[in-house]
């Protein structure tokens, strides 16, 4: 039997191996004005999987402080669900995953365009950082 790393602080119940993603109920997981605390110090965030990584360098020209924004942005109302996610390495993390609508200018056309970005992330076991899972338009 394969031990399952987990690096979330919620640890409760985590999937056993091979499961894939499995939904969490009674989410949020995480108090969102805890989450905006850590989120407005930059070095509180570390993009967490590879696959998020990418998403950074795509649309946020892999500034981590323009994610800190983005988190800070949410509201309660912005929540989607909880469920657990796997980093690639083996190591799980209890996620909350949010969407929220962003008016940004359109770089070619100077015009105001609404985006729509999904984030996913969770509280590090310490409580020192917000482990980002996913972060895309």
């Amino acid at each position: 039997m394969v031990k399952i790393m987990v690096l979330s602080e919620y640890s409760r119940d985590p999937p056993e191996n091979g499961q894939g993603r499995v939904k969490i109920a009674n989410g949020p997981l995480y108090g969102l004005e805890r989450v905006h605390t850590l989120a407005r110090d930059e070095s509180r965030l570390k993009a967490w999987t590879d696959k998020c990584r990418k998403d950074v360098r795509k649309w946020f020209d892999d500034d981590l402080e323009r994610v800190g924004d983005l988190i800070l942005s949410l509201k309660p109302g912005d929540y989607i669900d909880s469920e657990w996610c796997e980093n690639g390495k083996g190591a799980w993390a209890a996620c909350d995953a949010y969407s929220v609508n962003v008016l940004e200018t359109a770089p070619a056309t100077g015009r105001t365009v609404r985006m729509e970005y999904f984030v996913k992330f969770a509280v590090s076991k310490t409580g020192a950082l917000v482990l980002i899972v996913s972060c895309h338009a």
